[in-house]
Formats: C-alpha cells, sequence, structure tokens
C-alpha cells in the first residue's frame, strides 16, 4: 500500500530500531517493499538524533536494548513530541511488559516475531495517525497566521514556496513593495496577499491603474486608504506629473502602504528618463518577482485542477476527468500568458471545448517529453527533501544516470532540500 495513497500529507518514514541487526533489517526491507522509507538504527543514542517535532513518520523500536531501552526511547521522544506514534516491538513474555508501554503512551505493541501483513497494518495505522497530527498542525497555523500566502498563492514547488516566503517576509514590514513578473502572473493576487498578510490587513484594499491616475486622485485614495494598501496597477504607465505627487505622498509616515505592479523593467525606465528615478529606488527597496510558469512546471497540475474547478462550480458543470494524458500536454507548453492563460484554457477545458492545450503552438515530441521528464525529476527531490539518492531510488535509476538527467535538465537537487 502506497504511503501516499489515504493520507494527506506526505508521511512516508517509518524510524526501526532494534539492536538485532537480522531483524532490524527484515523488517526494513518490509517496510520498502510497501513503499515505505525506513531509517534504521541499532540502538537509542543512534535513534534519537531522528526524532523531532516535525518529524514526519512513526517509531517504531524494540523494547529490550543494550544501554537505554525502548521505554527510554518512548519517553524522550514523548518529551520531543507528545504525538509521535512510537510502536513497542516485544519479545516472548514481555506482553504485560508491552501492556505498561501502551498505559505509557504507546501507539501499539507487537510480539516478535511478527507476519508481515500484522506489522504494516499496525505501521499504516501509526502513520495515518501520524498525517493528521500533521496536517491539523498545519491548519491551525494558518489559522493562527491568517496564511493568505498558503491560500491563493498554489503551488508545490520549490520556487512557488520560495515566493510565498518573500510574500511574508516584506508583509510583516511597513515597506512599499514593488511586484514584477510577466503578463498574467498576476501581480493583483500578490498585492492583496502582501494587504492580507499585513498589520493593516483590516484597513481598506484598493487597486488603481496607474495610467489614469492624477496627484489629486492619489491624494484621495491614500486618504481613503488610510491605515490599509494602494495597489498601483503597471506603475510604469503612471504620468510624469503623478509621478512626483506619489513621491511627495510616500514622504509622509501616517498613510497606507504602497503595492506597485508592473511588467516592465523599471530599472531600465529610469535609467532612460521614462520613469521617476527617485520614485524607482524607492519602490526598489523590497520587491517580489512572481516567476512564469515555465520556470515552475510542477506547479501547473495544481493551478489548472484548481481553475477547473472555480469553472465548474462558477457554471454550475460536474467536474472532467483530468488524465494524464492532459497533465503531460500542460506541462510541455511555455504559458507565454502565464495564469491567465492556464486559466483560460481550464475553462474551455470544463466546458469540453479542449483537451487542456494553450492556444499556441504545440511543442514537438521531443520537448514535450523532456519537460515532462523535468518535471518527474524535481517532484521526487520534492518528495525527498532534494536528496538525490533518495529521490534516484525513487525513481529506480542509478545514481549516475540520475545524476547526468539532473545537469541535463538544468536541475539543482540543493533548492529542494528542506
Amino acid at each position: 500500500m502506497s504511503a501516499m495513497g489515504t493520507r494527506g500529507a506526505a508521511v512516508e518514514r517509518v524510524l526501526m530500531v532494534d539492536d538485532d541487526l537480522s531483524v532490524r533489517e527484515a523488517l526494513g526491507q518490509t517496510l520498502e517493499l510497501a513503499d515505505l522509507v525506513p531509517t534504521l538504527a541499532g540502538s537509542y543514542i543512534e535513534a534519537k538524533d531522528h526524532i523531532s517535532r516535525d518529524f514526519a513518520g512513526v517509531v517504531v523500536t524494540d523494547i529490550r536494548m543494550p544501554g537505554k531501552d525502548g521505554f527510554q526511547l518512548l519517553e524522550y521522544a514523548h518529551g520531543i513530541d507528545p504525538e509521535l506514534p512510537v510502536i513497542l516491538l516485544t519479545g516472548e513474555g514481555d506482553i504485560p511488559m508491552a501492556v505498561k508501554g501502551i498505559s505509557s503512551g504507546a501507539f501499539d505493541f507487537l510480539e516478535k516475531p511478527c507476519a508481515p501483513k500484522e506489522f504494516l497494518a499496525v505501521v499504516e495505522k501509526a502513520i495515518r495517525t501520524r498525517a493528521l497530527v500533521l496536517e491539523n498542525r498545519r491548519l491551525k497555523r494558518q489559522v493562527a497566521q491568517g496564511d493568505a500566502a498558503a491560500r491563493l498563492l498554489r503551488g508545490t514547488s520549490a520556487i512557488s514556496r520560495k515566493m510565498r516566503e518573500e510574500a511574508r517576509a516584506v508583509s510583516r514590514s511597513a515597506a512599499d513593495v514593488l511586484v514584477t513578473g510577466e503578463p498574467g502572473v498576476g501581480t493583483a493576487k500578490m498585492a492583496e496577499v502582501v494587504h492580507l498578510l499585513s498589520a493593516g490587513s483590516q484597513a481598506p484594499f484598493l487597486k488603481f491603474s496607474a495610467a489614469s491616475q492624477t496627484g489629486d486622485s492619489l491624494a484621495a485614495a491614500f486618504r481613503e486608504a488610510k491605515d490599509g494598501s494602494v495597489f498601483l496597477d503597471e506603475v510604469a504607465a503612471l504620468p510624469s506629473p503623478a509621478q512626483f505627487a506619489l513621491l511627495d505622498l510616500l514622504e509622509h509616515h501616517d498613510r497606507p502602504r504602497l503595492i506597485a505592479g508592473t511588467y516592465a523593467d523599471l530599472g531600465k525606465l529610469a535609467r532612460e528618463g521614462a520613469f521617476s528615478p527617485d520614485l524607482f529606488y524607492r519602490l526598489d527597496a523590497a520587491v517580489i518577482r512572481i516567476p512564469p510558469l515555465r520556470e515552475r512546471r510542477e506547479d501547473i497540475p495544481v493551478l489548472f485542477r484548481h481553475y477547473v474547478d472555480i469553472a465548474c462550480e462558477q457554471a454550475g458543470l460536474p467536474s472532467p476527468q483530468i488524465t494524464p494524458e492532459v497533465i503531460s500536454r500542460l506541462m510541455a507548453q511555455d504559458w507565454p500568458g502565464n495564469a491567465r492563460s492556464l486559466m483560460n484554457a481550464a475553462m474551455r477545458f470544463a466546458m469540453g471545448l479542449s483537451e487542456g492545450e494553450a492556444q499556441e503552438e504545440e511543442l514537438g515530441l521531443a520537448e514535450q517529453l523532456a519537460q515532462v521528464e523535468r518535471s518527474l525529476l524535481i517532484a521526487a527531490l520534492q518528495r525527498h527533501d532534494g536528496n538525490a539518492t533518495e529521490a534516484a531510488k525513487g525513481l529506480k535509476l542509478p545514481r549516475k544516470t540520475f545524476y547526468d538527467k539532473l545537469a541535463r535538465h538544468g536541475v539543482r537537487a540543493e533548492l529542494y532540500r528542506g
């Protein structure tokens, strides 16, 4: 049974602790055959360094071991995280001792030797429990933080995680923000996220087209937004008189946060005299760049499914099946219109008007296969926290072949380490 089959969180690891090498390796092999990831340890000392509050797995330990025993490991584990499942392995005659372990907080116990089916059933139950614990903690953190970044900036890639962290970091400051990216990446949505994560999230969030602004309209917007945020879409188009008026407004401390969005190279425009250098340097202090979809292809399936769900809900349509072939076609495209183009494709797909293609020239088979292979390599690295050796094993590839493919596709394993 796959460790991801019935669990919401990626809990696959099992810390297997037994001083008997043959037992340890046999149970480790049983875990591997069930698509779990065993970490083998022969003592309390070896095992303790693997245990943390965020450990995405469970512990299986023998009770009787030289030095500190399984009860002491149970006590140590629950000192770190009382909700970490610990399964005790008992020998003949140790059942009363194991029952005592349950009363001390052990998840369950198994008598050695135990059949693989019975062993895996208990381990899988513990893993499901651990997954729920970690998922509940994640949701509680989001509620506590009011985490608009997690809700509105979707994507599982390392690049998307970095983008969300940048949004959170910028929001914690009082700095004015410049949001950049190619057409269609969603600068307005990022501006909303920054506002929602900021201390002024309960105050107004006002959006305006920069091209239509005057000094008077900007002053009125700043008065209305007060302690909130003002978003100027495509700030490069802000008329020159309004640029100078905006600079004056930014000199005051008792004002809203300015969030400016642009698809243009403001630095280049400032050097050419087409944009105020003073305003550019003021905005350039805190910049969030939204990467295009071609730089984070592994996010495309998540975003597409989300957009299809929205389109179906709005139109009252049943959700269509999204096959692996559709996903492959999506990931093979460059999406120059970015999220906006992907959203349009999702709407057409939801209405049965397309099979997930963008309205652009289709890539050749070799290019499509290359893009899909790159995405599979990145997904494997994400599953194994950037550990290339484990990722290669997961894809059943020799290490050298795996590294060759990483080099060919320009993928760096270290970017995916937690």
